[in-house]
Order: C-alpha cells, then structure tokens, then sequence
C-alpha cells in the first residue's frame, strides 16, 4: 500500500513522523510512505515562495508522489491541506485510491482562508470559523495553544510549539479564491473529525465533510494535531479506510 501525507499550515511533512512509524508498527504487508512538503516547509524551507500559486503547489506535490514512483495512492491531508488537495485529485484522479480528511478546510468559491477564518472567536460570525480566543486580546503564542496543543503533555507541547511557525506556505494560498471543488466526490474519500478540536469546531467539521462531498465520517476524541497525539489510533483508521 502506498500513503502519502500532507501537512497543514505553519507545519511541515515532519508532523508526520510519529503516524507513519504507528502505520508501519501496525501493517506487516508491503508499505511505501511519503510525507510531502508543501513549498516553503519542511525540507523545502527557506524558498522563495512569494509568486507560488495554488495550481504550482499542486503540481509540485503531484510530481513529488510521481518522482517517488508511487501508484494507487491513500492519500490522507490535515488542516489546510485539504485546500489544495482537491487541486491534486482533479488533475490527477488516476493517482489516487483515496483521499482522506483529517479535520481539513477549504474555503467556498470567491473566498479566501484569511476571510474563512475570520476575526472574531468561535461562534461569533456564522460565516467564519473564528479563534478560541479572541485574535485582538490574546497573543499568538497563547492562541497556538489552544487551536493545536489539545491533548498534548507538557514535552510533547514544548517540542512541537518550538516547530510551529518556522514552516510557511507561500503567500498566495492565502488570498487565492478559485477554489477546485467541482470534480471533488470522484476519488472516494473519507473525513476524521477530531471531537476536541481546537481550531475547527464540530459544526465546522460537519460542514467540511460536505464540502468535500466525502462518503464517510470516523470521528476521533482528539484535538486538532491528531497525528502528534493520536499516531496509533490515526494509524489504524488509515488502514481502515484504504482497506
């Protein structure tokens, strides 16, 4: 079986690690892994990504999984990554076995993901996702927290938020509105929606599973960085789930 992780934003394919040595822990068969970088993260930090696209960060990652040689692929993404995943499965459906969701967002046609996420906090705009806490009043740090670090002890915070941050995806991302969702739904899919999750509300999540027209929900007690805290559990629904 062939699985291939994208990470989500201010992250790199580094997030990963702890999933993939769960999944290959848990599956004796042949296993290929890959967890890609977006431009600007992980081992590709440090470029200049200021004219990178959507469509480029999508045909970067595609040629990455091909330069791998790697075929019928599980293809499981967090957060942020599921705005450019359906960019990857409509150019490339032949590639891919199935998607799977990991308390991803996408933003609606003609928006952005600054003005998906808004300003205000949770439940304050029922149009934007809103902050735990609010933006104005509360420092980055402190907001950090709350949206990723649900569940973690005290190390695991400690060595994680010393990571987050350092990992950037090209600006555009975040202002780009021609979003790619009308072949979503031919590559089968499925969606986890992490029940603790600090920056995605449940409805939120619920909303999400439509958006990407997604056949299955599997729902984890977690917060937002389920792969950091959850390996194993993450592990066997990705097995799950490509079976």
């Amino acid at each position: 079986m062939d699985y291939v992780f994208l990470h989500g934003g201010g992250q790199g394919g580094w997030v990963w690690a702890e999933t993939i040595a769960a999944l290959k822990l848990q599956d004796s068969g042949p296993l290929r892994t890959l967890a890609l970088d977006v431009p600007g993260c992980g081992a590709k930090h440090g470029r200049d990504t200021s004219q990178t696209s959507v469509e480029d960060i999508a045909t970067e990652l595609l040629a990455d999984i091909e330069a791998a040689g790697l075929r019928d692929v599980v293809l499981a993404g967090h957060s942020q990554a599921g705005s450019i995943m359906p960019h990857m499965l409509s150019a490339r459906p032949d590639l891919f076995r199935r998607a799977i969701y990991i308390s991803c967002s996408i933003p609606q046609p003609g928006q952005t993901v600054i003005a998906m996420m808004g300003n205000g906090v949770h439940g304050q705009n029922p149009d934007e996702i809103g902050w735990p806490v609010d933006p104005q009043t509360h420092t980055m740090e402190q907001r950090f927290k709350l949206m990723f670090c649900t569940g973690m002890d005290s190390a695991t915070e400690t060595a994680f938020m010393s990571r987050l941050g350092a990992d950037a995806w090209p600006a555009p991302s975040y202002t780009h509105t021609d979003w790619r969702q009308d072949q979503l739904g031919q590559v089968p899919a499925s969606y986890v929606l992490c029940l603790r999750d600090g920056i995605l509300p449940m409805p939120w999540q619920e909303i999400f599973t439509q958006r990407f027209r997604t056949e299955r929900s599997i729902y984890l007690d977690c917060g937002h960085q389920a792969m950091t805290t959850h390996p194993h559990s993450l592990a066997e629904i990705l097995r799950h789930e490509a079976a």
